[in-house]
């Protein structure tokens, strides 16, 4: 059995002693509350974070995959506040480390989304690691998109649906009905509001079919899916959209 890569220390260090210097204090019990968070926040509001990381993260660039995916789990599983785990995600989507975006990466991807287990931490892992990791290795993310659709944890459901952001023309929309369906009589909030963001997504660069399938699948999404799903159709495109 592989010896475990030991995660960076110097980095974990050095983005701790960053975001303590940029905590705020005054401002943290608002954001804790406002995020309904287990983990208490420093107060770094998020333009101040990415100040703070920045000469952090280019210092300390990542050489070794190993040791980069041993790093940002190290900033996420033992982060006291809740911007570590920011942190985590921001080493996850370094430049540096863009030669490692590929299959390899989904069980890093699965433990962060269910232990992160809410919208703030997950919709980024979603929309910034898991739609580019699709876009680059379709066939093969696949499969893997298929079995988070089905899962048993909702936050897996939520990167399913969510899984194509961003992807234009590119999107598999064969894939996004298939993993919007899978997930059309769940009852979650966060999974009926997945599902219309993302066709809504689509909805920027391929109007019609949105509004094909929204009238071809009528009663099967939830009012509040279909709302979210037509937000970007003109009058139009919308043309048989039931339950608006």
């Amino acid at each position: 059995m592989a010896t475990p890569a030991t995660p960076d220390r110097a980095l974990v260090d050095a983005v701790r002693a960053a975001l303590g210097t940029a905590a705020d204090p005054g401002r943290a019990p608002a954001m804790t509350a406002y995020m309904k968070s287990d983990l208490p926040f420093l107060g770094v509001t998020a333009p101040r974070r990415a100040s703070a990381l920045r000469p952090v993260l280019a210092a300390h660039p990542p050489t070794d995959r190993a040791r980069w995916e041993a790093t940002v789990r190290a900033l996420w599983d033992e982060a006291t506040h809740r911007e570590e785990r920011y942190a985590a995600l921001a080493l996850l989507e370094v430049r540096t480390a863009r030669s490692w975006l590929d299959p390899g990466l989904v069980p890093l991807v699965e433990h962060l989304v269910v232990t992160g287990a809410w919208w703030d931490l997950v919709d980024q892992v979603a929309g910034r690691t898991v739609a580019p990791l699709h876009r680059l290795h379709p066939d093969a993310l696949r499969p893997v998109v298929l079995r988070w659709a089905g899962d048993d944890d909702i936050w897996l459901r939520r990167t399913a649906v969510l899984s194509q952001l961003g992807s234009g023309q590119s999107t598999d929309r064969d894939l996004l009905a298939e993993v919007a369906l899978a997930n059309a009589d769940r009852p979650e909030f966060w999974l009926r509001k997945a599902i219309g963001w993302a066709l809504r997504d689509l909805a920027r660069s391929d109007p019609a079919w949105v509004a094909g399938f929204l009238a071809a699948q009528g009663e099967h999404l939830s009012p509040l899916s279909r709302r979210e799903a037509a937000k970007h159709l003109g009058p139009g495109d919308d043309a048989g959209v039931t339950g608006q």
